[in-house]
């Protein structure tokens, strides 16, 4: 008989051929890029006590405690780190730079500014992911930026997202390992355009601009995000779904798919092995949408389930950067890391313990009945155990455990903020 909820865990699994110590190997090495603007309700240091929004950006909720401070944003972040098991990354956006109370126009920022985060993240051993911020500044309040109709306000953007680009490469070459720099833009209309190719058409010259220089791929890699509306421009988006596919066929980049910027109805997961027919890799940005806002807090849900599952039923894991992507005011910060990390870390175990090869196995002669059999008998194997020993090996509270220590850390710190 089996002496603990692993072992008799591990024996279940291997029946199924399944080396439950081998997929543990597997997820100590697999991070997840940890998105800093959870931590503060996407507010950045830019301007004090600054909220920002714009081009369908806004956190919802009130919830005491928020980080004020880079150190604040720090600390939270460490926080939420020890309570989420394995080594991961930050994905920091360009409105988080360490200014220390000086006027730089985001056009002009260079590594200078963002020096702190990575002596921050070199000296705990994380990797970072960067993205130019094209939204919530003056000349964005038009609701474009690289597809403006104004060229010089074009070419402001182009130079910010150039100069993204060069700070995501210095990230990568002093942290030693690749930074994904990942460009969004929120630009489109709220109401019907009468004209849809003129804006895509200045959105691909701008684009060309702000890749022409070439750089190191070991250090920096590009990825471009689509999105299908958001408030403000609820009938166009330039930079649609089409649009930055077809961009990223054409030139070789990353495409970044998020989970919540899709129909409804769509599945993203359906779309991954498409997308990695045509592209070297690609970004995920794994969120939940529901119903008109696209970032809500990950689940352990069947959405979530199904990309992790397709990533590596086809073998997809080296070629996809997981990144998370979401802000929820309405509840305490540190948790709302914790939950989404933890939940994106079980969808993913779960799918690294699916018995693929019985699967394939099945599909391959045609049985089609041992193939959904199989399917749903995997549902129910004991994969708690296998996460709870994960938790243990890797230092993080097992359970609920973490949630004490939230509540905790919220007595202590989180409260004394006014």
């Amino acid at each position: 008989m089996s002496s603990t909820p692993y072992s008799f865990a591990r024996e279940n699994y291997a029946a199924l051929g399944i080396d439950t110590e081998a997929v543990l190997a597997t997820l100590a090495t697999t991070p997840i890029s940890l998105h800093c603007w959870q931590g503060d309700d996407v507010g950045g240091f830019e301007k004090p006590n600054a909220v920002l929004s714009g081009g369908g950006i806004q956190a919802t909720g009130n919830y005491p405690g928020k980080a004020r401070t880079i150190d604040e944003l720090r600390a939270d972040f460490e926080k939420a780190l020890s309570l989420i098991p394995g080594k991961h990354r930050l994905n920091l956006h360009a409105c988080y730079a360490d200014l220390r109370g000086r006027k730089v126009e985001r056009n002009a920022y260079t590594v200078e500014h963002f020096q702190s985060w990575i002596d921050w993240a070199k000296a705990r051993g994380l990797g970072m992911d960067f993205n130019p911020t094209c939204f919530a500044h003056p000349l964005a309040d038009g609701g474009f930026t690289l597809s403006h109709p104004d060229a010089g306000i074009r070419q402001f953007w182009i130079e910010h997202c150039v100069a993204s680009r060069r700070i995501g490469a210095a990230i990568g070459k002093q942290l030693g390992t690749t930074c994904v720099t990942n460009v969004w833009i929120p630009d489109g209309y709220k109401d019907t355009p009468a004209d849809r190719k003129a804006p895509r058409e200045r959105l691909e010259k701008a684009l060309d601009a702000v890749f022409a220089e070439k750089l190191n791929p070991k250090h920096n890699l590009d990825a471009v995000e689509s999105k299908l509306y958001g408030i403000g421009v609820e009938s166009y988006t330039v930079g649609s779904h089409e649009f930055y596919l077809g961009y990223a066929v054409k030139h070789q980049k990353l495409y970044c798919l998020d989970a919540g910027h899709y129909h409804p109805t769509e599945s993203l997961a359906d779309k991954i092995s498409s997308v990695l027919q045509f592209v070297p890799e690609i970004l995920l940005h794994v969120s939940r949408g529901v119903r008109w806002d696209s970032d809500h807090v990950v689940l352990f849900d069947d959405p979530t389930r199904a990309i992790m599952e397709e990533v590596v039923r086809g073998g997809f894991l080296a070629r996809t950067h997981i990144g998370l992507d979401y802000f929820d005011a309405s509840i305490n910060r540190v948790a709302a890391w914790t939950i989404g990390t933890r939940n994106a870390l079980k969808c993913l175990l779960v799918a690294m313990l699916e018995p693929v090869q019985l699967l394939r196995k099945a599909e391959a002669a045609g049985d089609h009945t041992a193939r959904l059999a199989l399917m749903e008998e995997a549902k129910t194997l004991p994969f708690a155990a296998v996460w709870d020993e994960y938790c243990r090996r890797q230092n993080a509270p097992v359970g609920r455990a973490w949630l004490e220590e939230v509540r905790a850390y919220e007595r202590t710190v989180l409260s004394k903020r006014k």
